[in-house]
């Protein structure tokens, strides 16, 4: 696997200051894309263990709410063994930390692959399991909307893994009710 890039100090991209990591490679190829130089899944740098340490290294201040994986396309197929050897070295080192990851796939599909494997565990059903908040889903350029909190069109979801998994059904992730709508600013009441 490669990483484009890693940010030590994100406040963009999930609740709080948080290190993100932007793997590589990406079939998807959605118009508008924000981030289409991550397609070509040998762009930028070789990801490995002194990836991970480094990575983990810059979560250690308290400060640091936790890690958010992006891409490219963290959940491709190619690039699941590097995410999920990140994924759980970030949990054993940092239990209390989240884990947020964007994704492409949409949760259907990702249950809809879960419920085909013939061996469990495996890969995908490692990662999913040990997310806190996935924000799912294409971008689609026509439902772009600069005003959403972290995702970049309104057919995306930003999906509370726990309660989902727990549940049996998609449980939308919130962090209060003024913000329940995931737009960047509150609604001032009339």
């Amino acid at each position: 696997m490669y990483y484009s890039e890693i940010k030590t100090f994100d406040i963009a991209n999930g609740v709080g200051v948080r290190t993100s990591v932007f793997v590589s490679g990406c079939e998807r190829h959605c118009k508008g894309c924000f981030n289409s130089e991550t397609w070509d899944f040998n762009h930028g740098i070789v990801f490995n263990d002194l990836t991970i340490k480094r990575i983990l290294k810059s979560m250690k201040p308290q400060y640091i709410a936790g890690l958010s994986i992006l891409g490219g396309e963290p959940l491709d197929p190619k690039n699941r063994a590097g995410v999920l050897e990140l994924i759980l070295a970030t949990k054993e080192a940092y239990p209390d930390k989240s884990i947020w990851m964007w994704t492409g796939y949409t949760w259907e599909e990702i249950r809809e692959e879960l419920k085909t494997c013939s061996t469990l565990p495996n890969d995908l059903f490692s990662i999913i399991q040990h997310l806190d908040v996935l924000v799912d889903g294409p971008f689609d350029e026509c439902s772009y909307n600069m005003m959403l909190r972290f995702r970049g069109s309104s057919n995306q979801r930003i999906i509370d893994i726990p309660k989902t998994l727990e549940s049996g059904y998609i449980v939308l992730w919130s962090d209060g009710p003024e913000l329940d709508n995931h737009d960047s600013y509150p609604k001032k009441e009339s």
